[in-house]
């Protein structure tokens, strides 16, 4: 119910508007209006709390089928720790997978991968200020799995070993990970966060901790940590999935009931941040920065009721909001634009503390003109309100949105669920269930007046105890403000003469025209996956797959060869930024900001694209709005809208977002990839400020109407809640009646070719002593579904053996991915690239260590465990992702594309055919050590151990 703000502020971006399906409310609960009322928990959760204060939260679902989402969640961070356990909260989160009373060592990570579970999106934790929170998904179609995953949970709870042995193997991973945290952003986090919460213990409590206690801290430092913090009383479970509820809450008794509290018990305070009387400024610049900031923070008292009249504040609070950063977004879209984005926002800073934020993403020196900017508009509010229409525009979004919820109610993820249970007893909140909140809204929202929301920005925008926040690049030429130069931005709004909004609205019809409708001309159908394909007269061909897996949803994909590949080089940039100047421009007689107030109400959206090879559009909609989506297509294609206004603003703010790049250590490396792997291509040239002066309305819209002119050569694929029997009348009208004439044509092969040998670079930028390495590996590929597999299979195994080795082993990472691509287009090649960061002192051993684990996997494999564990995980994705529109829109574009027969879409048969002479033979063709590139990222202080060969 409360909004969080995770971040300390974000640059508003533009959304498509999200509305929803209308819905029979007789079979909503009946809600009272009464503000001292205390709201209901959601009647299908079972809330239950033993003798011993442990809670768990029960809730039986079955989207998606066979699975469970359990959750421990702590209601302890790293606030509490003492003065010589910084950073041991999060270290308690680490040991949790190395080793505990029922899983020695590594076991409980490799039963889990054994169950089909992946380490990371499946298996996972996090620490905060305030608690600590275990994640795991699991499969529910045995109860044996059911039972030890509890167990598991239990063993978080209270049985930890803290082998020493794997203490210390574990200090490299955290450190590892701190290190990857550093550079400017915490550099300045770091000067900013003594001004936010001066004389509070979040100042100095940060997560991650510190790097030399976390080098040389003793076993009994994090045992007392545990045995203070880890009791029943400050803990609670979350179990929302397939699976018997009543069954689940026996489980659960029956292994946390015997847990006890320690005596005597420490007391869980609420750390407070003391409220000041002034302003304080934060100014932080940075060598390495990318960008410039501004924020203010106007600090409030936490607000904790779960009554109706505190879930009244919070709809008020929400509309005063999205109508605010509605303000903003149209303000961004000027030409010159006084900010690249900015955002308004309002909630729960830490546990203690709320806070309303304005903050803005800004040009170089142009942190003033942006303060002032979303200052001013707070004030235009403060003075005058906002306008009838933007409230009943917002309440009518709002409804929507409950709606759609609502309707979604039996297809929610359980993910979802879980996420507002454990949020839910962190904070101390109700969770009263979509059914309540919708009733309960219909029932408050027209009684809300636009004075009541008004009244917020005095109530806001206060004075005192409100901190400002500036970031900016450290370099020649940009001006920082000072603290008496900030404060005067806030005394000049304060006097300046400023006019009330005007809320324009266009009235001419979305579709001015009906076009010419078309006809089917051809039918076929693949009865065994549901799936009907039309061509039309006008050549468009429809792809069709109805389903029930969501109940409020329609998704569509198009495409076409050709794409930017057609494009001169001259003409590239205007060519890869066409679509997006389109989509800021408008369509037909709506501008964009026009075009997103019409749609207020509806739930559709919908983005032309144009990439490499292809061009095309993607949306979704509610079945509801379905002819708006035809309708939004057919403006796509025949009336981009020439804007000049929208387009230099566009234009403005990509080059601005790309100002500092260059200052970046990461995108230094990343380049340096890039330009190796391309060989120096014009088309790949690195991003920059500079690159988009080459930009062009003329050539971009050029561009654009030529690739949409011709629609005989679009395929579409509509997949969701429909039949096609009710979209035909649409297909014709829309799709059949756009432009077609029948030109034959192709992508065109930009030569861009993957180097041959092998390669080695070291780049050196970058004040931290941190380290990047990317190993890729090339070569042609013959693509068909099963060398597809082969190779993502192998990838996958190689993965396992680089965390167990480079991470659990060495300590030498924190994190270490393989990613595996193969394309048929414009030359069938494949890549395989491996990546790590690392201090730079341990590239050299954690690369050779790389190529160790190569050649085990390419002479004699011992795959056997993880060959197992990745074909395990892949029939679990299977299951759940065929009951997924979006999987299925993906698959049906793929197989389409490449030729294959759609009726292997979801097939287990090359799952079956997968074994450990397969992964061997895919090692040894796609992992030849006689042919990669290898770049490390070094400090520019560091010496580097690598060499370049060509």
């Amino acid at each position: 119910m409360r909004r969080s703000l995770a971040v300390l502020f974000t640059a508003a971006t533009l959304a498509a508007p999200c509305t929803l399906l209308a819905q029979d409310s007789t079979s909503l609960p009946r809600v009272s209006t009464d503000t001292t009322q205390t709201l209901p928990s959601d009647p299908h959760v079972i809330i239950g709390t033993l003798p011993n204060g442990f809670r768990y939260y029960i809730r039986e679902n079955h989207k998606p089928e066979h699975r469970a989402e359990l959750r421990l969640a702590v209601n302890v961070g790293s606030v509490l720790e003492d003065n010589d356990q910084r950073g041991l909260a999060h270290f308690v989160e680490h040991m949790a997978f190395n080793g505990t009373t029922h899983f020695a060592k590594q076991d409980m990570v490799n039963y889990l991968e054994s169950i089909g579970m992946r380490f990371g999106a499946d298996v996972n934790a996090s620490t905060g200020f305030d608690e600590t929170v275990y994640t795991i998904t699991v499969p529910t179609d045995s109860t044996r799995i059911v039972d030890k995953s509890i167990q598991i949970l239990e063993d978080w709870a209270h049985g930890l070993t803290f082998d020493t042995t794997e203490i210390n193997k574990e200090r490299g991973v955290v450190i590892e990970e701190w290190r990857l945290g550093q550079g400017a952003g915490s550099r300045m986090r770091d000067k900013q966060f003594p001004i936010i919460f001066q004389d509070s213990r979040y100042a100095v409590r940060l997560p991650i901790g510190e790097k030399s206690t976390l080098e040389s801290f003793k076993r009994d430092q994090i045992t007392r940590f545990y045995h203070d913090w880890y009791r029943p009383d400050l803990m609670a479970v979350v179990a929302v999935g397939d699976f018997d509820a009543h069954a689940m809450e026996a489980l659960i008794r029956q292994h946390f009931a015997h847990l006890t509290n320690p005596s005597p018990e420490r007391p869980r305070t609420v750390y407070p941040v003391p409220d000041r009387d002034s302003t304080r400024y934060a100014i932080a610049t940075d060598p390495e920065a990318t960008s410039s900031s501004v924020g203010v923070y106007y600090m409030q008292p936490a607000e904790r009721d779960s009554t109706v009249g505190a879930y009244r504040r919070g709809i008020i609070e929400d509309l005063y909001n999205s109508m605010l950063n509605e303000r903003l977004d149209e303000l961004a879209q000027q030409p010159n634009p006084p900010f690249i984005g900015a955002s308004s926002s309002e909630g729960q800073l830490i546990r203690s503390k709320d806070a309303y934020v304005l903050g803005a993403a800004v040009k170089d020196s142009g942190i003033r003109r942006g303060l002032d900017a979303i200052l001013t508009e707070a004030e235009r509010v403060k003075r005058y309100g906002f306008t009838a229409s933007e409230l009943e525009r917002q309440k009518t979004e709002m409804l929507r949105g409950l709606e759609q919820a609502y309707a979604e109610r039996d297809k929610t993820n359980s993910a979802a669920y879980a996420g507002e249970y454990v949020d839910s007893y962190l904070n101390d909140e109700p969770s009263p269930g979509i059914g309540y909140e919708y009733a309960l809204t219909k029932a408050l929202l027209p009684g809300i007046t636009l004075a009541e929301v008004n009244a917020l920005a005095t109530k806001w925008l206060g004075d005192p105890n409100r901190v400002v926040l500036v970031n900016a690049p450290q370099k020649a030429g940009v001006t920082v403000p000072t603290a008496t130069q900030l404060a005067a931005v806030f005394d000049s709004v304060r006097t300046t003469k400023i006019t009330p909004y005007h809320d324009a609205l266009a009235d001419a019809p979305l579709l001015a025209h009906e076009p010419t409708a078309g006809r089917v001309v051809s039918t076929k159908t693949i009865d065994s996956i549901g799936v009907t394909e039309w061509t039309l007269s006008n050549g468009v061909r429809v792809i069709l797959k109805p389903t029930d897996f969501k109940a409020d949803q329609i998704l569509v994909g198009a495409y076409s060869p050709g794409g930017t590949s057609l494009a001169s080089n001259a003409d590239y940039i205007a060519a890869t930024t066409a679509a997006g100047v389109v989509r800021m421009g408008g369509i037909g007689s709506y501008d964009l900001i026009q075009l997103q107030k019409a749609l207020a109400g509806k739930v559709v959206g919908l983005n032309p694209y144009i990439s490499d090879l292809t061009e095309g559009v993607s949306g979704s909609a509610s079945p509801k709005d379905a002819e708006t989506l035809f309708q939004l297509i057919y403006l796509y294609f025949t009336a981009p809208r020439e804007d000049t206004s929208a387009f230099r603003a566009f234009q403005s703010r990509v080059k601005e977002s790309l100002a500092n790049r260059a200052a970046s250590p990461l995108a230094a490396f990343e380049d340096t990839v890039e330009v190796t792997m391309t060989q120096h291509n014009f088309r790949t040239r690195p991003l920059s400020s500079q690159l988009f002066d080459e930009m062009s309305l003329d050539k971009s819209l050029a561009f654009y109407r030529d690739r949409f002119a011709d629609a005989s050569d679009f395929t579409f694929v509509f997949v969701g809640n429909f039949t096609p029997q009710q979209l035909e009348p649409l297909v014709t009208r829309y799709l059949g009646g756009l432009p077609s004439t029948h030109r034959q044509e192709h992508w065109r092969d930009e030569g861009i070719r993957y180097p041959k040998g092998v390669i080695r670079k070291v780049v050196r930028k970058g004040l931290e002593p941190k380290s990047e390495t990317q190993l890729l590996f090339t070569g042609p590929f013959r693509f068909t579904r099963e060398n597809v597999h082969a190779l993502n299979a192998m990838a996958d195994v190689l993965e396992i053996k680089l965390r167990e080795s480079l991470r659990e082993e060495l300590g030498g990472t924190y994190d270490v991915s393989v990613q595996a691509t193969a394309s048929r287009d414009p030359e069938s090649d494949y890549e395989v690239q491996i990546d790590f960061g690392s201090a730079p002192q341990r590239v050299t051993e954690l690369t050779k260590a790389v190529f160790q684990q190569i050649d085990k996997l390419t002479t004699l494999p011992d795959t056997d465990a993880d060959l197992r564990k990745v074909k395990e995980t892949e029939v679990r994705e299977r299951e759940t992702n065929m009951k997924q529109n979006g999987y299925w829109l993906s698959a049906l574009q793929t197989y389409d594309r490449y030729g294959w027969d759609p009726r292997l879409i979801g097939s287990a048969d090359l799952i079956k055919r997968t074994d450990a002479a397969m992964v061997r033979d895919a090692a040894k063709q796609y992992l030849n050590i006689k042919n990669y590139v290898q770049v490390s990222l070094y400090p520019e202080s560091a010496k580097a151990g690598g060499s370049k060969k060509r």
